[in-house]
């Protein structure tokens, strides 16, 4: 359990520090309908980063019943070889993106946004979004492959689960508790966020794509 954690550790956080969940959490703290935009974005966001880790959790774990000697380690190496070049990939791709602080559009709509909206937007950003989504099938290989219980599989989803959602988990549920006070800090974290999004996303890509990189030259 504990390797499978170590090597969770790093994708979580690639997913929770990832730049535009937070700034749309944020933009939906200070919007009109913040209580219920806020929530809506919180369960979508959890929701598509278990089905998301889960689904490939579970194809992991059908396929690698060999364990990891033979052929069953050379396909899940090279997997995960794939995995960490284009996550390298998409950090060159945000890199030469770095001079771009536009705003995009969908987060000038969030003031908008009613609580079925965000929902579908949380969901989407977590589990489609191609940078989260190959996080998240990261750790879906890792824990399948970890030679673990069914129940060990289900604390490491739960685990990554939690430290993947807590950026935008602890706003909202800060906002439930003191919203008056953390308004100041959240519009001074979303100024920041949105001026650096691509340098930060290349930054924390370039990291994890090395460290799934590493992790499958490692298991050939």
């Amino acid at each position: 359990m504990g390797s499978v954690i170590g090597n969770l550790l790093p994708l979580a956080v690639g997913v929770a520090i990832s730049p535009i969940p937070i700034v749309a959490v944020i933009l939906m703290l200070l919007a009109r309908n913040a209580g219920g935009a806020s929530l809506g974005f919180a369960v979508g966001w959890v929701g598509g980063i278990v089905i998301a880790t889960g689904i490939f959790v579970l194809l992991a774990g059908s396929i690698d019943t060999g364990g990891h000697t033979g052929a069953h380690a050379t396909l899940f190496g090279w997997i995960r070889i794939g995995l960490g070049l284009l996550l390298i990939a998409l950090a060159g791709k945000q890199w030469s993106a770095r001079a771009d602080t536009s705003t995009p559009q969908w987060m000038r709509a969030i003031d908008e946004v009613t609580f079925p909206k965000a929902l579908g937007l949380g969901a989407l950003l977590s589990a489609v979004n191609p940078k989260n989504l190959l996080l998240c099938v990261s750790a879906g290989v890792a824990i399948g492959t970890g030679t673990l219980s069914g129940g060990g599989e289900f604390i490491a989803l739960i685990i990554f689960t939690v430290l993947a959602a807590a950026t935008v988990l602890v706003p909202v549920l800060g906002y439930q508790v003191a919203a008056e006070r953390i308004r100041p800090t959240l519009d001074s974290l979303k100024n920041w966020l949105q001026a650096n999004n691509h340098m930060v996303m290349a930054i924390l890509l370039l990291v994890m794509g090395s460290v799934v990189l590493g992790k499958g030259i490692e298991a050939l």
